[in-house]
């Protein structure tokens, strides 16, 4: 639990980093359905709802790097990014079978940076930097 805890700062920057990278659905949201899931959809609701999907995880990814360097605010930071890809990755488990191949990194990636945050959560000591 140390490790995690002496090491928070730098799993909140590198899966800022990697979090913020869905700013290419804000861009191309046809290109990143295709490559996080494996489809695409059409209409105009598509291009809104993509997008504001988008630019929401960039946010949880921005919010992610300003805790890194601001720990008065990383509980509620942590705990919003844990919670938004567990329900994520719910979501896919519960309703998106068909993506499950595609979608496996991700799935993956959220599971794991979200078990990150729920031990520092919970961890007794937290780090001092």
């Amino acid at each position: 639990m140390s490790v995690i805890t002496n090491n928070i700062k730098w799993i909140m920057l590198v899966s800022g980093i990697i979090t913020c990278s869905m700013v290419f659905a804000v861009i191309a949201p046809d290109a990143a359905l295709k490559n996080t899931f494996g489809a695409s959809m059409e209409g105009p609701l598509v291009e809104i709802v993509v997008r504001s999907w988008g630019s929401l995880i960039t946010l949880v990814g921005g919010m992610l790097i300003y805790g890194a360097y601001h720990t008065v605010h990383r509980r509620l930071i942590l705990t919003v990014a844990a919670i938004g890809k567990l329900f994520f990755v719910g979501l896919i488990l519960v309703y998106g079978s068909a993506f499950l191949d595609k979608a496996m990194l991700t799935i993956v990636f959220d599971t794991a940076v979200a078990a990150l945050y729920i031990v520092y959560l919970f961890s007794p000591t937290k780090a001092k930097d």
